[in-house]
C-alpha cells in the first residue's frame, strides 16, 4: 500500500516548477545546511587521517563552550547556534507551502503524537545499544575518533542546552535528509533505491568527521530511517528517535564520563 509520503512525491509541484528548478532548489537547500556539513566533515576527516597518530588518539568535540569563563555570553552563543541551525527547516517549510503543501505532508505535525512517541522510542531503543557497541568497536580498531558529545562547563543551563541541541539536530536532519529530500528526489524521477542511497550516504557524509565508523554507522541508520519513513509516511517518529538518541548520548556522557571504564574519553 502506498504511504502518504509516496503519494505526495509522485508528481511535480503544481506551480510550474521545472525539474531543473527543483534540482537547483535541492542543491541550494543542501548547500545551506547538511550538504555543506558533509563537505566540512570530509575536510575535517582528511585533516584527521593526515595528522600524526591514529584516529582513536584524536577527539571530535560536539557541544563545547563558545566563550569559556563567560557563562552568559556562552549561553547566548549556544542559543544563537541552535536557532540559526534551524533556518534551513524554515526555508523548507516555506518552499513546501509555496507549492500548496507543508511540513504536515512530511508527517512533521501534532496529528499523531502517541504514534510518533511510541514508534520513535522503539527505533531509539533498537539503534541505541547497537550504535554504542559499533562505535566502541570501531574506535578500538582505530577507525574512529574519540567522540566527545559534550564538554560544556558546569553551569545551570548545561543540560537544557544539551537537550535543545539534541532536538535541533533531530529536526534539522530528519526534515531535510528524509522528508524533504525523498519528496524532491521522487518528484525528480529518482528510483526508490537511488533516493534511499542518496539520503543514507548524505547522512553518513556529515558524520565523517568522527571517522569511518561514524560514516558507516550513520549510513546504516539512514537506511533504517528511510525504510521507516516509507512505511509510516511520517518523519515524526524519526525526529523523536533521533532526539532520544542524542539526548542519551549528550546527557549520558556528561553524567558518566570518567566514572565508568567502558566509555571512551580523550
Amino acid at each position: 500500500m502506498q504511504t502518504e509520503a509516496g503519494r505526495v512525491a509522485d508528481s511535480l509541484p503544481q506551480e510550474g516548477l521545472s525539474r531543473g528548478m527543483l534540482r537547483s532548489e535541492v542543491l541550494i537547500v543542501l548547500a545551506l545546511s547538511l550538504g555543506a556539513s558533509g563537505l566540512s566533515a570530509l575536510i575535517s576527516f582528511i585533516g584527521s587521517v593526515t595528522k600524526p597518530g591514529g584516529l582513536s588518539e584524536q577527539a571530535a568535540n560536539l557541544n563545547s563552550s563558545h566563550a569559556p569563563g563567560r557563562p552568559w555570553l556562552d549561553l547566548t552563543w549556544q542559543l544563537f547556534g541552535i536557532a540559526s541551525s534551524l533556518v534551513p527547516v524554515v526555508l523548507v517549510a516555506h518552499l513546501l507551502l509555496r507549492e500548496g503543501s507543508g511540513l504536515r505532508d512530511l508527517g512533521f505535525d501534532r496529528r499523531r503524537p502517541w504514534f510518533d512517541l511510541g514508534r520513535g522510542a522503539l527505533i531509539a531503543a533498537g539503534i541505541g545499544s547497537a550504535g554504542l557497541a559499533f562505535y566502541i568497536a570501531t574506535r578500538a580498531a582505530g577507525a574512529n575518533l574519540t567522540v566527545v558529545p559534550e564538554s560544556l562547563p558546569e553551569v545551570w543551563w548545561k543540560y537544557p542546552v544539551l537537550i535543545l541541541s539534541a532536538v535541533q539536530n533531530s529536526v534539522l536532519e530528519e526534515v531535510i535528509v528524509v522528508g524533504y529530500l525523498l519528496r524532491r528526489l521522487g518528484q525528480l524521477g529518482w528510483t526508490p533505491m537511488a533516493a534511499l542511497m542518496a539520503s543514507s550516504v548524505l547522512r553518513g557524509s556529515y558524520h565523517l568527521y568522527q571517522g569511518i565508523g561514524g560514516f558507516i554507522g550513520n549510513m546504516v541508520m539512514g537506511v533504517v530511517f528511510v525504510l521507516a519513513y516509507r512505511r509510516w509516511g511520517r518523519v515524526g517518529p524519526l525526529v523523536v528517535a533521533h532526539a532520544l538518541l542524542d539526548i542519551v548520548a549528550f546527557v549520558g556522557y556528561a553524567l558518566l564520563a570518567g566514572h565508568v571504564s567502558w566509555l571512551p574519553t580523550p
